[in-house]
């Protein structure tokens, strides 16, 4: 069985110098961002720059949490140097349009603004309780070799990357800066043309039938729709 697929090497390995180094360069991040904020470089609309600064913290967070505890492939150098690249353009690019770097005055609260934290705080939560639940299940040795389809996965078989999609739809919601979309819809095109097909490649070479009856009864991505 082929341990790489779609460039992701998914061979069991705890990689810790690569995850330190990635978290570090993630905290690294975080501070400018912070420092951003605090000293007001580019910074019309405060309270919406605080915001966003509170969801890259969270963001943080959960990537702690993702590296340490429910990861356990190993992770390469390049997909160290690649995420955080990524991660400066949505934490601090993020940041910068929703401050009002472009439009240069705050704008008030309204329904788009709550609707964007409502999908910030879903999509993080399939993303990482769905993984948790996993992790949990998979802890048990009765379940060693077998497929999960349980839980949120239930839904959907890949219902953390939707997750991703849907909380990075919130996090550019809060920017009110329409053309930052390409942002999430980049990452729907990515999963559904690249990851996607390529992990379940590698989980039907992994499970072999029972992955099959799984994906035949489950939708790929989105509970009810796709």
């Amino acid at each position: 069985m082929k341990e790489n697929k779609g460039g992701i090497n998914r061979q069991h390995n705890s990689s810790l110098k690569q995850k330190f180094v990635f978290i570090s360069l993630h905290a690294f991040i975080i501070i400018i961002s912070l420092y951003i904020v605090l000293d007001g470089i580019g910074i019309y609309d405060n309270q919406r720059a605080w915001i966003l600064f509170g969801f890259s913290f969270i963001y943080f967070m959960r990537h702690i949490i993702t590296l340490f505890y429910l990861l356990q492939r190993r992770i390469e150098w390049g997909e160290v140097v690649g995420l955080s690249s990524f991660f400066v353009l949505f934490e601090i690019g993020l940041l910068l349009l929703g401050a009002g770097v472009f439009h240069q005055h705050a704008i008030a609260f309204d329904w788009i603004d709550s609707m964007a934290l409502i999908l910030f705080f879903l999509g993080s939560y399939l993303n990482t309780y769905s993984e948790l639940q996993r992790k949990w299940w998979k802890n048990d040795l009765r379940n060693k070799g077998k497929v999960y389809t349980k839980g949120l996965f239930s839904h959907a078989m890949h219902i953390n990357f939707f997750g991703d999609v849907v909380l990075f739809i919130g996090w550019v919601m809060m920017t009110h800066t329409w053309w930052a979309f390409f942002l999430p819809l980049f990452m729907l095109v990515s999963f559904v043309f690249f990851h996607i097909p390529m992990l379940d490649e590698y989980l039907l070479e992994r499970y072999g039938n029972a992955f099959d009856i799984y994906a035949k009864k489950t939708k790929k991505l989105i509970p009810r729709l796709y």
